[in-house]
């Protein structure tokens, strides 16, 4: 081999023996009659000296070192005299005695460091660049250990991993499929698939009981920060379960990986519906590390002379604790912040409680004092607080509000990066509540809550709930899944309520009807998005020269 060692690998307890490194220039400093070389690969960086007086033409040879030159050095490991203990090999260095260049380099375009200069665009057009860096380096570390430690802890308790298909059958789901043309039938097409949905179902009907697969899934939708065209999820799927079989499997497998690769303790997994949660936070992925949770306002602001909440139909308000102090310029900031087009409300109402008791507010034509109070009283302000109160439609609302109160808790310092606080979010509406056909597997395969006898009418109206959950931490949907329809009249039954003829759930769905009929076991899943780890705005569309599939990848569901 070109080396002996790695460059993070040598210690004090390495002195006086002859190694062999191989790696790339990462920085070099002339000081006279003496050279350093920082060299690197993705294990560390060892420092090289080179001294004139002992060995002037390999000095000279090392002085001509440029950045990310691909070099291997023979020499000796001494004790360092500068010591450098923000690295582990910060205690020794390297005296070299031979010095090949195995590869010279041209002046990268941007510096390869875990601080760069390049921009997003810039490094995206590097990527094979960008990925020397430490922090892509350590990412991609990151989402192996995940991987492993997955494929373990499911292999533990009986899960198979089965591969599925990669060329399909269009099915309807969430997204357009990317299609793929068929040399040998021309003018037809296979899809890539959105998700093994359909595939993992028909294992269960197999008699494979405990199924998982790492698997890339693809989806024609628009680009945003959580979504790209491709992303690949932790796929599984069991028979003979219920809900709460599922919820413990994977709260076990979260554990199990946040001890095994981050040596942390994460809490309780507390259950949440989806109403509570539109009713609290305004969201169905709460951040739960703080409160501030939705007050409805309406009670002690409307029917009192000011036209904008008597109006509205929904008045709601957050109490953030320890923001009277805040300036007049900091409010109106605010205001300015949720006018903002990607917020979209017409403007913020606010209320200082302060630390005498008495009230300032931005309506104080409208409410005096005493109204006022019933505010604090209403919400459980207290002297120092800071009430903010948006209006409007309801559900236009709830998410300004959310948006408003992620930014208040950011402001207030309230989301600790370190901190993790993990929730489920249950019983989701089954429908949209519409008769248009919008059929999705997600919302095809969903069982019901209700009998099949009851749920007609609760369908259409949204009153059903889906026998699903959603995992949330820190605000941030992980994953998500659902008890299946593992009964043939009432998956016939759905198809109908969403619009299908028996001509269409035939063509689209009889693979799987047909599976039913002969014995499907009780059956649910779910999928956790194992994201990529670029540093980068996922939501920017990627160049010709990017590389899209390394990308911030979209935390997926099934």
């Amino acid at each position: 081999m070109l080396r002996s060692n790695t460059c993070g690998e040598l210690r004090p307890e390495h002195i006086g023996q002859t190694v062999t490194l191989s790696g790339w220039v990462q920085r070099a400093r002339n000081l006279g009659g003496l050279t350093f070389v920082d060299l690197r690969d993705r294990y560390g960086i060892t420092q090289l000296a080179f001294n004139m007086d002992t060995n002037s033409d390999l000095c000279g040879q090392a002085r001509k070192l440029g950045r990310e030159f691909v070099i291997q050095a023979v020499g000796t490991v001494c004790e360092r005299e500068s010591k450098n203990m923000q690295i582990p090999t910060g205690e020794i260095e390297i005296e070299v005695s031979a010095l090949t260049i195995l590869n010279a380099a041209d002046t990268p375009p941007f510096t390869i460091e875990d601080d760069t200069d390049g921009g997003d665009d810039l490094r995206m057009q590097y990527r094979y660049l960008d990925l020397r860096r430490g922090p892509v380096q350590r990412n991609l570390l990151l989402r192996h250990r995940i991987n492993i430690e997955t494929r373990k802890y499911l292999d533990s308790i009986d899960f198979i991993d089965v591969e599925t298909p990669v060329l399909i059958k269009s099915t309807p789901e969430g997204a357009r499929d990317f299609v793929v043309p068929s040399r040998m039938n021309p003018g037809q097409f296979y899809a890539l698939p959105q998700s093994p949905q359909t595939f993992k179902q028909l294992l269960m009907v197999s008699g494979i009981d405990k199924y998982y697969q790492i698997v890339k899934c693809f989806r024609d939708e628009d680009l945003r920060a959580d979504r790209q065209p491709e992303f690949t999820q932790v796929d599984c799927e069991m028979s003979f379960v219920e809900q709460e079989d599922i919820l413990n499997t994977f709260e076990g497998l979260v554990r199990h990986l946040f001890q095994t690769v981050l040596d942390r303790e994460i809490g309780d997994f507390p259950r949440m519906t989806y109403d509570d949660a539109m009713e609290k936070y305004g969201i169905d992925k709460p951040d739960i590390r703080f409160g501030m949770e939705f007050q409805d306002m309406a009670p002690v602001t409307q029917n009192q002379g000011f036209n904008v909440f008597d109006s509205a139909e929904a008045v709601l308000g957050i109490v953030v604790p320890g923001a009277a102090s805040f300036t007049r310029k900091q409010l109106d900031g605010l205001t300015d912040w949720v006018k903002r087009p990607q917020i979209g409300a017409r403007g913020l109402v606010y209320c200082k409680v302060n630390d005498d008791g008495t009230f300032k507010s931005s309506v104080d034509k409208f409410y005096d004092q005493d109204a006022l109070a019933k505010w604090a009283a209403h919400t459980g302000a207290k002297p120092g607080d800071l009430m903010l109160v948006l209006c409007g439609g309801l559900d236009a609302t709830r998410k300004q509000l959310a948006e408003l109160r992620l930014h208040m808790g950011s402001e207030m310092g309230l989301r600790d990066p370190f901190d993790f606080k993990p929730l489920w979010v249950v019983d989701f509406p089954l429908s949209n509540g519409t008769k248009t056909p919008s059929a999705t597997t997600r919302c095809t395969t969903r069982s019901p809550r209700p009998s099949p006898n009851t749920w007609t009418y609760r369908f259409r109206s949204r009153g059903c709930r889906a026998n699903a959950y959603d995992m949330v931490i820190n605000g941030v949907e992980i994953g998500g899944g659902s008890i299946r329809i593992h009964d043939k009249d009432v998956q016939a039954r759905m198809f109908d309520l969403l619009g299908f003829s028996p001509e269409e759930a035939e063509a689209q769905f009889g693979f799987l009807m047909n599976a039913f009929r002969y014995g499907a076991p009780p059956h649910g899943g779910l999928a956790l998005g194992l994201t990529a780890c670029a540093p980068c705005s996922a939501a920017s569309t990627p160049s010709a020269t990017s590389s899209p599939s390394l990308k911030t990848t979209k935390v997926a569901t099934s």
